[in-house]
């Protein structure tokens, strides 16, 4: 897995921006890869298997639950849902309220995805080196609009 961080625009020589940019432009790339990767990914789905998705998304706690006990019932001992539990306590992101919801919703995510789109991982790497290659084409003007501004 990638990190979207100083180190990631520095290998695509963006490593000049100004520190006031440097986030709001990972949180474009991020916004950007999130949108890519989920439009490839709803490529062939069926507009029911979307919806279900969605559920995850929204953290539907109640729609989240029922899919996983029909589909992962034994999911407190896969070890992806341990790690993600576990993650998830050690983080100050998350309110403690609400914070088993989203661990579900994530764990549930994950599992969808294996299961309906097997192929994700590889999709994530495509779209994000497509995405690459666009800011390093895009980078003179990206690194000369900023030295403007």
């Amino acid at each position: 897995m990638f990190q979207l961080d100083d180190k990631f625009l520095q290998d695509l020589g963006l490593d000049q921006l100004p520190d006031d940019q440097k986030q709001a432009f990972k949180e474009h790339i991020y916004s950007e890869l999130e949108l890519r990767v989920g439009t490839r990914l709803s490529d062939g789905l069926t507009e029911a298997q979307l919806a279900e998705f969605e559920s995850f998304v929204d953290r539907d706690a109640e729609k989240v639950r029922a899919w996983i006990l029909a589909n992962v019932p034994d999911f407190q001992n896969d070890p992806t849902f341990q790690q993600l539990q576990a993650s998830v306590q050690q983080s100050a992101d998350l309110p403690q309220e609400g914070s088993y919801t989203a661990v579900l919703s994530e764990y549930a995510s994950l599992k969808w995805l294996s299961m309906n789109r097997p192929d994700y991982r590889q999709v994530v790497a495509s779209v994000l080196e497509e995405l690459k290659a666009e800011i390093v084409g895009n980078r003179d003007a990206i690194l000369g609009n900023t030295q403007a501004a």
